[in-house]
């Protein structure tokens, strides 16, 4: 009796139990103003409002999310307790990445257009995705979640768990605000977002966190989309009301008949109504929810598409489709497949309150050709990563989206957590690239089945998982807005850290060390660093005598005459020792300002000439290549590569002409130009990681016209188990 008199404990009865999303934040306001805690100290906010509560219902939800909170992944809340993230989407995806970062102590803003979550759909849920939304309290709001056999929940119901976890974790949550794009920082102000209406307080949010879960229609500037293009697939989803009446809960739900595994099904449904499938699945949730893959031959037959079309997009177009056809043909889908058993269908209503029927095209599915990325204005760097359908489109009869989905929200969350630690952006980059590259091939079976070890560290979801299969010299590219130095000090520190910084240090004071040792007394010689010093040729034809005098007569140099002094020093340690030029000698002169990795790279090779050491060797040998790798990124001056150094060929593998080491580029034991790495077919620029080699042609391809892809999105459309 006393729970039901006490005014905080009605409050959060009306909270877990709401049922839209307006509802929901209502509720959750007048929660908070009772109890008296602020949710904008997202710090504290958690904390006090457990402790306000003091409500035997509550308590079991307090246990799920502390056990999570718990969790060393967290740091207690402190591994991102300075960083602001921006969530665009307050889809599924978007909730659920917001959730993990407000574990981590992020202070998260959740913005989205719409201001109710009207989507009937129904998601197929992989085993893991159920034990994590049960960890996460989902059954206290939401008693029939999962209940049984039951592996499904609607889009709808599964939004509303998500937000009243965030919310309680102390995540803003702006509904009706349209995002419009970034502000870049100005003046003392960071990252922001513009935002419509331009008064709502979401737009003074600043952040160093982007996350983009709005969906495949929104993806920030910076980010390639690659069409993955399989056999013409046109799907259909259709919601019909949920009576919930004793003949409805008798109905068997379809959990997934493909025509390849039923042919006397589908022949009997098109032959009785006409209505001619590939697939077809069908789950009773708060709906009865129904997708399936349609023939185009029967929907032009049943006059749902108007006229045939070659194109998809002109095929699909709203004006080229019947609507009350479209209803028809799901109509009758639904009853016979059901046989008949569902009574009175009646279609649900979708947002605008129309029959919740759509036409989708499955054909064409988007994925992003990378998962992250950083910006950098002003000296203010933003991490910016795509979760949800702006990474990767799923298709839905398989039910890899949610799954899929969630995965990449935990792996984005990883990141940011990284990022929050204080990692270099070209490693954090590098490693979320690498779990990327997984994504798309997890399934149930090939996942780890300890479900209760999960966590946002990949080692713990993924087997035998590499870290580093992408390098971050592969995901410079993905550094953006930044001016080149700012890029090139970010690559150089990477160097350092992964080498050592000391020792790296240590090795650049030698060279220049060995070189002043060896050039001292010389007259119009005064060796100051690995750059300048160099401009006249006089400290190079120096190194050159003091070492073999024979070769040269310094009396007879003029300091004054670059070109020439510069030409013979090359000329001779090219003879004599096989080592290339680090630029012609007449741009020593033109050059504004000589580069010091050029000369890092020259120099070590001379040293080990005329010391007689291995070239490269050892330690040497590995930092010759570092600055190798910086110049290569960069496309700073070349130097041409001879079959004596670093393991190089003379000539570019594509267009056979002379190769220089400092752009050369190699795959598959191949050497060329990195502006030749190119599709045979589209001529599209190849990425390491992202291309196919047929070995038997010798020809480099893009992931979009290899035949290896274009089977497996083949398969992954229709004849797949649904």
């Amino acid at each position: 009796m006393a729970d039901s008199v006490n005014p905080s404990h009605a409050l959060f009865d009306s909270f877990v139990q709401a049922q839209t999303c307006k509802e929901t934040q209502q509720n959750f306001i007048e929660l908070c103003r009772h109890l008296k805690v602020e949710p904008r100290d997202y710090k504290h906010f958690y904390s006090k409002l457990k402790d306000r509560l003091n409500y035997w219902k509550a308590k079991d939800l307090w246990q799920k999310i502390d056990k999570r909170a718990a969790h060393p992944d967290y740091e207690q809340g402190q591994a991102c307790h300075q960083n602001k993230c921006l969530v665009l989407g307050a889809g599924p995806c978007g909730l659920r990445t917001a959730i993990e970062l407000a574990l981590l102590g992020t202070q998260v803003a959740v913005l989205d257009k719409r201001v109710s979550f009207s989507r009937n759909n129904v998601l197929h849920l992989w085993p893991y995705t159920i034990r994590d939304l049960l960890n996460l309290g989902a059954k206290k709001f939401y008693g029939r979640f999962c209940s049984g056999s039951i592996h499904h929940i609607s889009i709808r119901q599964l939004q509303l768990i998500l937000l009243k976890v965030a919310l309680i974790l102390g995540v803003e949550v702006h509904t009706g605000v349209t995002f419009e794009g970034l502000l870049e920082p100005s003046g003392s102000t960071g990252w922001r977002a513009q935002v419509s209406p331009g008064s709502h307080r979401a737009a003074a949010f600043e952040f160093d966190v982007f996350i983009s879960a709005g969906g495949g229609r929104y993806v920030p500037d910076g980010f390639k989309i690659k069409e993955l293009r399989g056999k013409l697939a046109i799907g259909i989803t259709a919601n019909f009301v949920n009576r919930r009446t004793k003949q409805e809960a008798q109905v068997q739900e379809i959990s997934g008949v493909a025509r390849i595994y039923n042919q006397k099904f589908f022949q009997a449904l098109h032959s009785e109504i006409g209505v001619d499938l590939e697939n077809i699945v069908y789950y009773k949730d708060d709906t009865h929810y129904f997708v399936m893959t349609a023939k185009k031959g029967s929907l032009l037959k049943k006059g749902v598409i108007k006229q045939d079309f070659p194109d998809v997009n002109q095929l699909l177009a709203p004006a080229n489709v019947n609507q009350k056809a479209l209803e028809e043909y799901a109509y009758d889908a639904a009853d016979f497949s059901t046989d008949h058993m569902l009574p009175d269908l009646e279609f649900a209503r979708d947002h605008a309150g129309r029959p919740d029927v759509a036409m989708f095209d499955f054909t064409c599915m988007h994925r992003a050709e990378n998962a992250s990325l950083v910006k950098e204005r002003k000296g203010k760097r933003l991490l910016i990563a795509l979760v949800g359908d702006s990474l990767v489109e799923p298709f839905w009869p398989l039910g890899t989206g949610i799954a899929r989905g969630f995965l990449a929200a935990f792996d984005t969350a990883w990141m940011v957590r990284n990022w929050g630690k204080g990692g270099l952006p070209l490693e954090l980059l590098a490693e979320r690239e690498s779990m990327y590259q997984l994504l798309s091939q997890t399934t149930p079976e090939n996942i780890s089945k300890n479900y209760a070890s999960y966590s946002i560290n990949p080692s713990t979801r993924y087997p035998n998982i590499s870290m580093s299969s992408i390098k971050p010299t592969q995901v410079i590219h993905t550094v953006l807005d930044a001016h080149l130095h700012t890029r090139k000090s970010c690559l150089i520190l990477l160097l350092l850290h992964a080498n050592g910084s000391a020792e790296s240090l240590r090795r650049l004071e030698d060279l220049l060390s060995w070189c002043q040792k060896n050039t001292a007394g010389y007259k119009h010689v005064k060796v100051k660093d690995l750059s300048e010093s160099w401009r006249s040729g006089m400290a190079l034809c120096a190194l050159i005598h003091n070492f073999r005098p024979e070769l040269i007569n310094l009396s007879s140099l003029d300091e004054y005459n670059i070109t020439r002094n510069n030409k013979l020093a090359f000329d001779l340690m090219e003879r004599e020792f096989g080592i290339t030029p680090v630029m012609r000698a007449s741009e020593m002169i033109t050059c504004e300002k000589i580069d010091q990795l050029s000369m890092v790279v020259y120099l070590t090779q001379i040293r080990n000439a005329l010391t007689e050491k291995d070239t490269p060797a050892g330690n040497d040998g590995l930092f010759l290549e570092a600055c190798i790798t910086l110049k290569c990124i960069f496309n700073d001056p070349v130097v041409p590569v001879s079959s004596s150094e670093v393991g190089g060929s003379e000539l570019c593998y594509f267009c056979n002409k002379h190769l220089y080491v400092l752009e050369r580029g190699s795959a598959e034991g191949k050497f060329f130009h990195r502006s030749c790495f190119n599709c045979y077919q589209c001529g599209s620029t190849l990425r390491q990681g992202g291309y196919a080699f047929l070995s038997d042609m010798g020809r480099f391809y893009c992931e979009l016209h290899s035949a290896a892809e274009d089977e497996e999105v083949d398969e992954g459309h229709i004849g797949s188990q649904v």
